[in-house]
């Protein structure tokens, strides 16, 4: 058998992590986590980490193995999870990569775009400008300075507009002109598996998810993560709105009600992204339907 890369995809909530860790037992091997969020490990519960037990069933790469502190970006992610593979490719013909951020995933999969240079004085004022002015200031900014990402891009994440913003002002082009490069050659195969439920159904995780999520104590640990609000990686679901409660914007009920918004809308453009790749194979995240799919392509 060549060495293989099974890349399991899907929107939060839809069931990715308990998933794979049945798939990474049946074929005993290990799993690269491709979450944007899920490797720093000063965030735990608003970022629905693998639990203690499944971590300890299959090991996890790209979990906890980062601090908010530090940069993370698509490239150094792309060398961290290729590292990764190779190890796991040295003593197993299959690997797992399992996540919801598509940017890291294309990046695993077919290489990373160029990357421009940018002007740090440019990158420090759009930044303080957004820490005070917010994310109307900011969608407004994109859309006048850079209408081909506003009409295409994830216009209501804020690391990605502060990226296209900065970009568009340091170098006079597009994020999207960056955004065309071929794929890189891999030197082992890849399967990708995408997991689908019904919406009602995916809504009513993510309503679930929410309230464990605040009965688990979300909302003491975003207390504790204030003084690193500023942060790039603090700018997620479950932690910005519930900043905004500390600071008197939300009242606890309409801060929650807000999470399970964002992430439901969130979820609806993880789906838009994965549909886009004709290459995911869709099935229902149930383990024979998810095995009956990756035996067809390994043959």
């Amino acid at each position: 058998m060549s060495k293989t890369c099974i890349v399991i995809v899907g929107p939060t909530a839809v069931g990715k992590t308990s998933l794979a860790v049945q798939v990474a037992k049946l074929y005993n091997t290990k799993i690269i986590s491709a979450d944007s969020r899920q490797c720093f490990k000063e965030l735990n519960i608003g970022v629905a980490k693998p639990s203690a037990d499944e971590l300890e069933e299959v090991e996890h790469y790209f979990i906890n193995s980062h601090s908010i502190k530090e940069e993370m970006n698509t490239a150094v992610f792309e060398q961290y999870a290729l590292g990764k593979a190779d190890e796991i490719f040295k003593a197993n013909d299959v690997a797992l990569v399992v996540g919801g951020t598509g940017l890291y995933v294309k990046t695993f999969c077919q290489g990373i775009d160029e990357v421009p240079v940018i002007d740090e004085r440019i990158r420090k004022k759009i930044n303080d400008e957004y820490a005070w002015e917010g994310l109307d200031w900011l969608q407004k900014e994109v859309k006048k300075n850079d209408p081909l990402y506003f009409s295409q891009g994830e216009i209501k994440n804020p690391h990605r507009l502060l990226r296209a913003l900065e970009v568009k002002l340091s170098t006079g082009k597009s994020i999207i002109e960056f955004q065309t490069q071929e794929k890189k050659h891999r030197n082992f195969n890849i399967i990708k598996i995408g997991l689908e439920i019904p919406k009602e159904q995916l809504h009513k995780n993510i309503n679930s998810r929410v309230d464990a999520m605040m009965k688990a104590g979300l909302l003491n640990e975003v207390k504790k993560l204030v003084p690193h609000m500023k942060l790039k990686a603090l700018q997620t679901v479950g932690y910005r709105e519930l900043y905004g409660h500390i600071i008197g914007d939300l009242n606890i009920e309409d801060a929650v009600e807000a999470i399970k918004i964002n992430t439901r809308q969130y979820a609806k453009r993880q789906m838009t992204w994965f549909k886009k790749d004709e290459e995911v194979i869709w099935c229902a995240p149930e383990f024979d339907i998810v095995i009956k799919s990756i035996e067809a392509a390994l043959q």
